[in-house]
């Protein structure tokens, strides 16, 4: 068991700690709600619940199937130890089914199917709005060298094949997500978070949203989304 020490940083949905351990810090997931960079906020119920857990089931099965994650231990139903990255400050975005900022850059309705997945980086910069950007630019700015590229893009697109017969198996469609990775040791591995938070999920048949696009469009319903997802990946109800 790791002892949770000081508050190192708090973010829009989680808040770090140190732990007794240099080389772990503790992730305490929360209810808040932020969308379109935290312009708009809210607070959705059981939401810091659902996603600790969701993330914790999700980076056990990829380190399972041999991705390398930051992933230690779930503590308890809101908080899980993970091992102290380095971040790489950018994003990488994973699109199998046209939505969001996609549909409206290229003006394609939403639910084309893509013919392979799309790749696409961007900034992590809640000032800037996370703006797009190119490979050119993180090697220019030294955001990550040439060989830590080639590992987020093989990553990014191994987790997807992993992610997306998941969630089909499930009857879920794996629309789009965002991944982020970390230094730790020497090694480049997949941090952040796995959760309906940062992932597009429709629901395969009646394409249900069963995501944050509940909140940031007002559909309502936003808790039962989530909790929908909860059941599905941790096969339980609260």
């Amino acid at each position: 068991m790791f002892e949770k020490k000081e508050k190192l940083y708090e973010g829009k949905s989680k808040i770090v700690y140190a732990s007794d351990d240099p080389s772990v810090n503790i992730l305490y997931y929360k209810d808040d709600a932020t969308a379109f960079n935290a312009k708009k906020k809210g607070t959705i119920h059981n939401k810091g619940v659902y996603n600790n857990k969701i993330a914790s089931a999700i980076f056990e099965m990829l380190e399972a199937k041999g991705v390398k994650t930051h992933f230690v231990k779930c503590l308890s139903e809101r908080e899980m130890a993970v091992k102290k990255l380095e971040i790489i400050p950018v994003e990488v975005v994973v699109r199998n089914i046209v939505a969001g900022s996609l549909s409206k850059r290229l003006g394609i309705e939403e639910g084309v199917e893509l013919p392979e997945p799309l790749l696409e980086f961007f900034y992590k910069s809640d000032p800037l709005d996370d703006p797009m950007i190119a490979e050119q630019h993180i090697l220019l700015f030294k955001w990550a060298t040439a060989d830590e590229i080639a590992i987020l893009k093989r990553e990014a697109f191994r987790v997807n094949q992993i992610l997306k017969q998941y969630f089909k198996d499930r009857g879920i469609d794996l629309v789009d997500y965002k991944l982020e990775f970390g230094r730790y040791q020497g090694q480049v591995l997949l941090g952040d978070e796995i959760t309906p938070d940062g992932c597009r999920l429709w629901d395969s048949q009646t394409k249900e949203k069963l995501d944050k696009d509940r909140f940031r469009r007002d559909l309502g319903k936003i808790e039962e989304a989530y909790q929908r997802v909860y059941a599905t990946v941790c096969g339980g109800a609260m």
